[in-house]
């Protein structure tokens, strides 16, 4: 498949510098402020319901992460998530855990619900939840979908009229009548905490700065994917290859992920 189109939204990315604005968990929120900006975003961590939606309006896209749930959190992520609806800016959900909890998995509905989300972004399991299929899953983590990864998130993204994005060794991206896989990363991704939610970091950098999502998902999980690849090859442990994940997204070019991207149909 040809890749200068998603080289091409990196660089737009590089050059726009969009607002990220999070409303993210606590556990790795630093996290994905660092690695928006190694994206060629600019982060902003705002959670308080007296400036969520303020932020938002300002923003280039809106990060939503449930993975540190609480009542003051849902508020201001509905307040945020209404102003973004009303100035047309995209909202990417990542349902951590979902399934895991009663709570998170009405939440996450509510926000479907209330919300007009552009891409919906999770693991096998908590995908599978949202379908309503069988899934496991134990905490925040993932342990299997019973089904055709590609055919249930189609049918989810039809069904909600959004983008959904399925994070694994391969990863599905499809808005129920286009979908594409993406085949770079790399097992040590799993090792350390909090690649999904930085993958939904970079999805919401690359969603600022392009009317499709489908290409925008696939082209930010094939950058952090081949970072990743990058990392591993320097790295000597968990800790090591966070650090290198992080200078190789920033170092990484446009031409490179023209180079290194590997999207393809299904």
């Amino acid at each position: 498949m040809k890749t200068k189109p998603y080289a091409d939204l990196f660089a737009r990315v590089r050059e726009k510098r969009p607002l990220v604005h999070h409303i993210t968990n606590y556990v790795t929120v630093n996290d994905c402020a660092n690695i928006t900006l190694c994206a060629g975003g600019a982060p902003v961590m705002a959670d308080a319901p007296e400036e969520a939606a303020e932020m938002a309006a300002i923003a280039g896209a809106l990060v939503l992460n449930i993975g540190t749930l609480n009542e003051a959190q849902i508020r201001s992520m509905i307040l945020a998530g209404r102003m973004a609806n009303e100035r047309g800016i995209p909202i990417i959900l990542d349902p951590v855990g979902a399934g895991a909890t009663r709570f998170r998995t009405d939440t996450a509905k509510r926000l479907l619900d209330e919300l007009k989300i552009a891409v919906l972004k999770g693991n096998a399991g908590e995908i599978g939840v949202m379908a309503g299929v069988e899934a496991v899953v134990r905490g925040v983590d993932s342990h299997g979908l019973s089904g055709d990864p590609v055919m249930i998130a189609g049918g989810l993204a039809r069904k909600l009229g959004l983008t959904v994005a399925v994070s694994g060794a391969t990863d599905v991206v499809t808005d129920g009548k286009r979908s594409l896989l993406i085949d770079n990363g790399h097992p040590r991704m799993g090792s350390i905490s909090g690649t999904g939610c930085m993958a939904a970091s970079v999805t919401g950098v690359f969603c600022a700065v392009s009317d499709d999502p489908v290409a925008a998902t696939a082209a930010a999980f094939a950058a952090l994917g081949l970072a990743g690849e990058r990392a591993a090859a320097a790295a000597h442990g968990p800790l090591s290859f966070k650090v290198a994940m992080f200078d190789e997204l920033a170092n990484l070019t446009p031409q490179d992920l023209a180079d290194g991207a590997r999207i393809r149909s299904p």
